[in-house]
């Protein structure tokens, strides 16, 4: 599971608690870290130390990664983030992923970035389909 970096420990909690529905499983307040959890999702926070740094941090963090999170409804969150006057970086959307010769896997995803700029794709799983263009199976 990822551990993010982040500026503002609290901030981020509120972000990753109050609008994408993560619990605390287990804190160490001292330490400025949590760790998080939603529909088995995990994901630890802890505020900059300086102990994994690797280069510079500059927002936005996590530049090329995006971290997909399943979620059984995307709706909720979407909905939540909005009352929260939070900006999505992609609204809703439909995708599929082929996942063999004729078989395709589809999501609804969004993709928002947390207080520290680091993307985050929500997916919900939308079944399975045969791939356009092959044959029935």
């Amino acid at each position: 599971m990822p551990e993010l970096d982040v500026t503002d420990t609290e901030a981020s909690l509120r972000f990753w608690c109050e609008c994408l529905g993560f619990d605390i499983a287990y804190a160490r307040p001292q330490a400025k870290f949590a760790y998080l959890e939603r529909e088995g999702a995990q994901v630890m926070l802890c505020q900059i130390n300086r102990n994994w740094e690797v280069g510079s941090l500059k927002r936005p963090f996590g530049r090329g990664i995006n971290f997909q999170i399943a979620a059984s409804h995307i709706d909720p969150i979407v909905s939540a983030l909005k009352a929260a006057g939070w900006p999505l970086y992609r609204e809703p959307f439909e995708a599929w992923y082929r996942l063999g010769d004729n078989v395709e896997s589809g999501s609804r995803e969004f993709l928002v970035q947390d207080p520290d700029g680091s993307l985050i794709r929500f997916a919900q799983n939308i079944g399975r389909r045969t791939s356009a263009g092959s044959p029935e199976p």
